[in-house]
């Protein structure tokens, strides 16, 4: 404490402590009550304005009188800091399909000590600009509800669980182990109901999604309630009407459930221009004055302006306040979670007491991040088909690297990611220049568009190969924000690209896949293609990983991801866009037969489940309850399981989803290993939501499956699926 007495009557002498809010021996709500006092009106809604964005959008005006400076909120980094060269990690799709939380933290750790470093930097030469911040606008955990949305790859799949889990873990990575400071902060996004139409049949920017309250809770809310008790001190509001309220006016949403059921204090910012679009495209409200005080009143406290008027909304709430149409009190409230946040990034204390000012640029593509890029897109990989030609244990004569993502490092990078920089960066052609004595790459289209398929050059390319990799897919070029899919067909000649391949190859043919979500590949099942590998966008280690997984050259190199997402078999399989009822979509509810099951990927290896036991018969209601069995590598090869825990319910008043995920993770086995694991199963997983009540657990019969998939899938992996039941009272 003498210590401490001392520093702080350093810190006054040296005149970075003339006020309480500066007074490190302070709590941080003491600090924020003192320091929010001290502002007027006008300063405050100027600190409420500028949330980024154009025009005046930021940074934030600087407040001479108390030492306070410019501000930058936000930046992006669902996969990668996304200024300038950062180490970019495979897109958030991809990391889902890695089944990993702890690798879910390693990589947000990673980009956020880039993003933290960067801003010491920009500080450092008083750069305030856009995605200079350490607010990261990330994660994207809205639901993959639609396989044609533009904007699959940002998310994490189409499970609630498996979305919330991994979003916890990626907020716990941009946090840093810190028990004071947070090294960068998580803006948890879109909320909610976001997910499709970005601009088929009509515009996000004015769709109303109608939405059943039960799905409301059961499937769109439940992952945004991990990531902001995850310690997320904010929350981005889409642009979408939820049942006729837009969402950043939407009190339900932004009081009712976020602030009251959920106890979450931190900031509401709306997406880039959300509250221009309640007036220009929703018409809800016609006045930019009522819209800026219904805004306020509803929830928000930070406006991310778009550019459409001169004004940003909100700096229209200075003569509101004056009118009497909105009160001091409601702005004090809203601006005091922003200056929170400011003080745990540390901004208002001397550098000297947080470690994370001591980041330089240095950290930026280091040997370890380059490292950990290569593992994650290697952990990302699904093996969708493979007749035995893989893993490849020889060098060929001639190996021909074909199609349009054959050498494309930008469009194997997704949405939001970093700047490429190629001397980071793999293709598959790079990567796989070991695999023949010859090796020519012919991409065949100029884009993944592929609308100047130049089929000659294909052709004699694979005539006299003894091995094609045909990679093909999607990239921002025809999925991205703003722009759906038109189908699930391969764009452009692609499919006649592949059938020329099957056609006239020497050699074994295999595919790559590169998209977000499924693509219409029945084509690709035919004995002509020997192996399908789904890439995802494994951003800059695309080549080197998947060189890795092709010839499992490594002890972690036998794919293991598992697909986030039900993969249908075709158009006719998929539902209409605007419909957000969950009725026969995703794995939980859909009652057909996909080309390839939520939580599908194949090994080289096989593995065996064991002596499934529960820790209990029976429980009382809002008990947990533990499931212990084993795994046995029976295969030839090394290689990681994903096990998956599901559970299914027998006696339910209400509608429940045939299964549901509530535990999973990756686990590495040697040959012949053995290995007993426990998963346990938590009350809040068992619960129902009924209207009127909320959640509750009711009596019954649940059972529970464990095992490398969905249960009773027409389309299995090899390993088997294990079953017991037990009863809730």
């Amino acid at each position: 404490m003498n210590s401490l007495v001392l520093f702080i009557s350093f810190l006054i002498g040296v005149g970075l402590c003339d006020f309480p809010f500066r007074n490190v021996s302070l709590s941080f709500d003491v600090r924020v009550k003192d320091l929010v006092s001290r502002l007027t009106v006008p300063e405050m809604i100027d600190q409420m304005s500028r949330g980024g964005g154009d025009g005046d959008g930021e940074p934030v005006l600087p407040i001479p009188r108390l030492n306070i400076s410019k501000y930058t909120w936000g930046t992006e980094c669902i996969h990668g800091d996304a200024y300038g060269n950062s180490t970019s990690f495979p897109q958030s799709i991809g990391l889902a399909a890695t089944f990993s939380p702890s690798l879910m933290k390693e990589v947000a750790s990673a980009i956020s000590t880039e993003v933290r470093a960067r801003n010491n930097d920009f500080i450092k030469r008083g750069i305030y600009g856009g995605h200079a911040g350490l607010n990261c606008f990330s994660p994207v955990i809205n639901i993959m509800r639609h396989p044609l949305w533009g904007r699959n790859q940002e998310t994490y799949g189409e499970d609630p669980y498996l979305t919330g889990i991994l979003a916890r873990e990626f907020v716990s990575g941009l946090k840093g182990d810190n028990t004071r400071y947070y090294r960068t902060n998580a803006v948890c996004k879109h909320f909610d109901a976001y997910g499709g139409p970005e601009d088929l049949p009509v515009s996000r920017l004015s769709f109303n999604a109608q939405v059943p309250i039960h799905d409301l809770y059961t499937t769109y809310l439940p992952q945004f309630k991990h990531c902001v008790q995850s310690g997320a001190l904010g929350v981005m509001c889409s642009y979408n009407s939820v049942n006729g309220i837009p969402s950043c006016v939407n009190k339900m949403l932004l009081t009712d459930i976020l602030r009251k059921q959920w106890n979450f204090t931190g900031f509401v910012i709306s997406d880039a221009a959300a509250v221009e679009f309640i007036i220009l495209n929703h018409r809800y409200i016609q006045n930019i004055e009522a819209a800026a005080i219904a805004c306020v009143k509803a929830g928000l406290n930070l406006e991310l302006h778009g550019g459409h008027f001169a004004r940003g909304a909100f700096d229209w709430l200075k003569q509101a306040v004056t009118k009497g149409n909105i009160s001091k009190d409601i702005i004090v409230e809203r601006v005091k979670p922003l200056f929170y946040t400011r003080m745990r990034l540390g901004e208002f204390d001397p550098p000297e007491m947080n470690p994370y000012t001591n980041l330089d640029l240095s950290v930026i593509q280091s040997v370890p991040h380059r490292e950990l890029s290569i593992l994650a897109a290697m952990q990302s990989l699904v093996l969708l088909k493979n007749d035995g030609v893989l893993p490849i244990k020889k060098v060929y004569k001639k190996v021909a690297v074909i199609g349009p993502f054959a050498d494309n490092p930008a469009q194997q990078m997704g949405d939001y990611g970093p700047a490429v920089d190629l001397q980071y960066t793999s293709t598959v052609s790079s990567g796989l220049q070991s695999l023949g004595e010859t090796v020519v790459t012919v991409p065949g289209c100029t884009s993944p568009v592929c609308a100047d398929y130049k089929r000659d050059s294909i052709i004699h390319a694979v005539q006299d190969s003894d091995f094609v990799v045909v990679c093909l897919g999607t990239g921002v070029a025809v999925e991205t924000e703003n722009f759906d899919r038109r189908n699930m067909l391969l764009p452009g000649f692609q499919d006649k690209l592949l059938k020329d391949a099957m056609l006239y190859a020497y050699g074994r043919v295999i595919v790559l896949l590169f998209s977000a979500g499924p693509l219409d590949i029945r084509l690709a099942l035919k004995p002509a293609v020997s192996a399908i590998l789904h890439c995802f966008f494994p951003a800059q280690s695309t080549g080197v990983a998947i060189y890795n997984i092709l010839t499992n050259n490594h002890p972690t190199s036998n794919p293991a991801g598992r697909l986030p997402f039900t993969w249908y078999m075709s158009d006719d399989q998929v539902p209409a866009m605007t419909d957000y009822s969950m009725f026969n979509k995703t794995y939980r509810y859909y009652d057909g037969d996909p080309l390839y099951p939520f939580g599908y990927g194949l090994s080289y290896t096989r593995f065996q489940y064991s002596d499934l036991t529960l820790s209990s018969a029976t429980i009382k209601a809002g008990q947990n309850i533990a499931a212990s069995f084993k795994i046995t590598n029976i295969g030839q090869v090394a290689g990681s399981e994903v096990y998956q825990v599901y559970i299914s319910w027998l006696n339910a008043t209400v509608s429940t989803p045939k299964y549901q995920l509530v535990g999973f993770n990756r686990t590495l086995l040697d040959t012949g290993q053995t290995k007993s694991l426990d998963a346990v199963i938590t009350s809040d997983v068992m619960a129902v939501y009924i209207d009127g009540k909320g959640f509750v657990v009711e009596p019954g019969e649940m059972i529970v499956y464990v095992g490398g998939q969905v249960p009773n899938q027409k389309t299995k992996v090899p390993s088997n699926v294990l079953r017991t039941v037990f009863t809730i009272t």
